[in-house]
């Protein structure tokens, strides 16, 4: 499950815990002046000990910051650290950090051998290159400068980042999809584990690349759509049963009865549109939805899930994932 900032914080990696019991989760992306600087460095670092396997997402451009993040990391129990060079927004980029780290491999040598430092392994996720460049040359050089500091894992986005003229949103959708360098990398590099990353959103799609890299990251498609994780479960043959909304709702409320009023209400229920997706009623649980607000904890809310929505909804299963993804992207081609 990929980083995505103000998304994949604790309360979403729990929720989508409950849907893939094997999967990879990772945190948003945290800076290491956050870590390093911040008042309260907790308030990144703290997650519920369900959420392992878990990788906490470090950005910088200095070595000795890297270094202390992601030793903080390791005090706090995390299974292993992950270096952003691929985040491409402005904001980023003044920072010296993200997708523009790939321009200068040497230094992202760097800051993994820092990283490396605290004892947990290291991996990189990074863009094909910048702008519009197609060079696989280019991205070869990179993945062989990096991987001579020991770092046997690269999570590639098979886009460009375009720093020039796109946001962060555009460049998601905009920049070609080229997933053949990635498939490339993994045989010019059968040692390195590579994965790949970008526009994955069905099983199908999961198993075909699987054919080429170590493994698939999904980030939107399954943060809209969480079945997805579960039938990907299914298909690895490393779940044999299906989730329910029930099942969700009730860890779910133990959850938030466990934090309490420490809890509010929207903090967590934002994350649970999808919970709905494709099933019948799935209007009725998003106006249901919009009726959380901060004075109310997150348990009382989900308390009053049970009679918002008739147990038949509760009880339903999930639809075919692929299938809503598909009719989704039907509509969405047929938009003028």
């Amino acid at each position: 499950m990929a980083p995505m900032l103000d998304w994949t914080d604790r309360h979403c990696r729990y929720y989508l815990r409950l849907f893939c019991p094997s999967c990879i989760l990772y945190t948003e992306m945290v800076t290491a002046a956050a870590l390093l600087y911040g008042r309260d460095p907790g308030r990144f670092l703290v997650f519920s000990q369900q959420e392992h396997p878990l990788i906490l997402q470090l950005a910088g451009d200095d070595p000795w910051s890297m270094a202390q993040a992601a030793a903080m990391g390791a005090a706090y129990g995390y299974d292993g650290l992950n270096l952003n060079v691929g985040c491409p927004s402005p904001k980023v980029q003044a920072g010296r950090f993200g997708a523009c780290l790939m321009a200068t491999p040497n230094l992202v040598a760097e800051l993994v051998a820092a990283m490396a430092e605290s004892g947990l392994p290291v991996s990189v996720k990074h863009r094909l290159g910048l702008d519009r460049e197609e060079d696989y040359d280019l991205l070869a050089h990179f993945v062989e400068t990096v991987a001579g500091t020991s770092c046997g894992h690269f999570i590639v986005h098979a886009r460009n980042a375009w720093l020039q003229g796109l946001d962060p949103a555009a460049n998601r959708e905009i920049p070609p999809l080229r997933y053949a360098w990635v498939y490339r990398l993994k045989a010019d590099f059968p040692h390195l584990r590579i994965e790949i990353n970008g526009g994955v959103e069905s099983v199908p799609a999961i198993l075909g690349h699987l054919r080429h890299v170590d493994g698939v990251m999904i980030g939107r498609a399954a943060y809209g759509h969480p079945a997805l994780l579960a039938a990907a479960e299914r298909a690895l043959g490393r779940a044999d049963w299906a989730p329910s909304p029930r099942s969700i709702l009730q860890h779910l409320c133990n959850y938030a009865e466990a934090a309490g009023g420490s809890l509010p209400a929207p903090r967590l229920v934002r994350h649970l549109h999808g919970l709905a997706h494709g099933l019948p009623g799935a209007r009725r649980w998003r106006r249901f939805l919009a009726t959380a607000h901060t004075a109310e904890s997150a348990a009382a809310f989900l308390a009053r899930a049970y009679d918002a929505l008739p147990s038949a909804f509760w009880d339903a299963s999930f639809p075919d994932v692929a299938t809503v993804l598909d009719s989704a992207s039907q509509r969405i081609r047929a938009t003028p």
